[in-house]
């Protein structure tokens, strides 16, 4: 099925104007083999390199979309980082006009940053429903260690071939649910910012990307069943969540105290022991569930007035301590204008009830968690490499690795 997205561009009623790289994505089974239909379609034309892991160059060998170059990176230990996006533009010819990116998100992040830094056009060849980040204008990045989001360029258009998606490892479609599930956090938090300093809020981005969500929710026994349909239903969720923060500009509508829980375990601060890697929707999926529980236990007090505090600053020694030397500087940087201190106790206590709604509107963390055991995902933190004893330092640390207002880091005004 081919989506056209020109629909979500433009004026919208929330005021503004929404810009819209993305023109279509094609979601079916065996659409690859007619890559070049499409890009003849869309008149997507000049010289091509396409980029892979070994694992998705194997996987799609009987259709390979026709290039002028290939680039296959070694998928065993591969991040999106500057070693990687290194290595890709040394190697770029620099006549290439087009990068196509065939795998599923490490390689697609590399893919777009790699686009934004040479100016050239990006096409995206989707083989795993793992991550969200497909259609975005930004690519997480751990840059010299620190996770942090980065320019790129946004698919003109999307080839998500279902054969091979359903036939991908079943990890990264446990990944795509997780970072899904995530939604529900971060549409969460950004409706509490909005209630709180009245932050810009759409009604329409919500309501896509909750509807999309919603959607994915009830495919998981489909999934679990190997169904089409719900591998269908994964995949346009994972590119709506893109076209979502195309529409933003930003990635708000997709990424609350959920994803910073998942940075800070991604960065490994010095006091926090990680014992293994888990891909980034593993923790995402996790860590709403630990985030859901937290919201719900704070909306438990009617009246938060008497646990007010003014605003203070994050203690610097306390921090650096747990960062340690190396990820400090960065995350001193990150939060030099911190975004709390805008926000008065008088602003909370006011938007309280409705913050308490807002709360009450999440599912509560056993659906989440349920969901996530009957698709044989992670669902512990022990099961993502961290002890089940630090979910308070995961809370009281993890606002800090973005710059972005949510609960959890006005919970340094709530002694609760």
């Amino acid at each position: 099925m081919v989506h056209i997205f020109s629909e979500y561009g433009g004026k919208c009623s929330c005021g503004r104007s929404h810009d819209m790289v993305t023109r279509a994505a094609v979601i079916e089974a065996g659409c690859l083999f007619e890559f070049e239909k499409y890009m003849d379609m869309f008149g997507i034309a000049g010289k091509r390199c396409t980029l892979y892991g070994n694992n998705s160059y194997k996987a799609t060998a009987d259709r390979h979309p026709k290039a002028e170059q290939e680039i296959v990176l070694n998928s065993e230990g591969l991040h999106a980082n500057e070693v990687s996006t290194a290595e890709v533009l040394a190697k770029l010819e620099e006549d290439v006009e087009i990068i196509v990116a065939v795998g599923s998100g490490t390689i697609h992040d590399i893919a777009r940053f790699c686009a934004h830094e040479r100016g050239i056009r990006f096409v995206s060849c989707i083989t795993g429903a793992s991550v969200d980040g497909f259609c975005s204008t930004v690519a997480a990045m751990t840059w010299y260690g620190f996770k942090k989001t980065l320019p790129a360029v946004a698919p003109e258009i999307v080839i998500a071939d279902i054969d091979i998606i359903k036939n991908a490892p079943v990890e990264l479609v446990r990944s795509g649910v997780g970072d899904i599930a995530a939604k529900y956090t971060a549409l969460c938090d950004w409706k509490i910012s909005q209630a709180v300093t009245g932050e810009f809020f759409c009604q329409r981005i919500h309501d896509l990307m909750l509807k999309a969500t919603n959607t994915v929710m009830e495919s998981v026994p489909g999934i679990v069943a190997g169904k089409d349909e719900a591998y269908y239903n994964i995949t346009y969720a994972l590119i709506l969540s893109g076209v979502a923060m195309q529409m933003m500009g930003n990635s708000r509508p997709a990424s609350g105290c959920e994803h910073h829980i998942s940075h800070l375990i991604e960065m490994g601060p010095e006091k926090l022991d990680v014992r293994f890697p888990a891909m980034h929707g593993e923790k995402t999926g996790v860590a709403s569930v630990y985030g859901i529980r937290e919201y719900k236990r704070l909306a438990e007090a009617e009246d938060i007035t008497p646990y007010l505090t003014d605003y203070a600053p994050f203690p610097a020694d306390d921090l650096g301590a747990f960062l340690g030397e190396r990820l400090s500087p960065a995350i001193f940087a990150e939060n030099e204008k911190d975004c709390l201190s805008a926000v008065r106790r008088e602003d909370i206590a006011k938007a309280w009830p409705r913050i308490r709604e807002l709360i009450g509107e999440l599912p509560e963390s056993e659906y989440l968690d349920g969901l996530l055991v009957e698709l044989g995902a992670k669902h512990t933190l022990e099961e993502i490499g961290v002890c089940d004893g630090d979910i308070p330092t995961l809370l009281r640390y993890s606002p800090m690795v973005r710059n972005r207002l949510t609960l959890m880091r006005m919970k340094r005004m709530i002694n609760y």
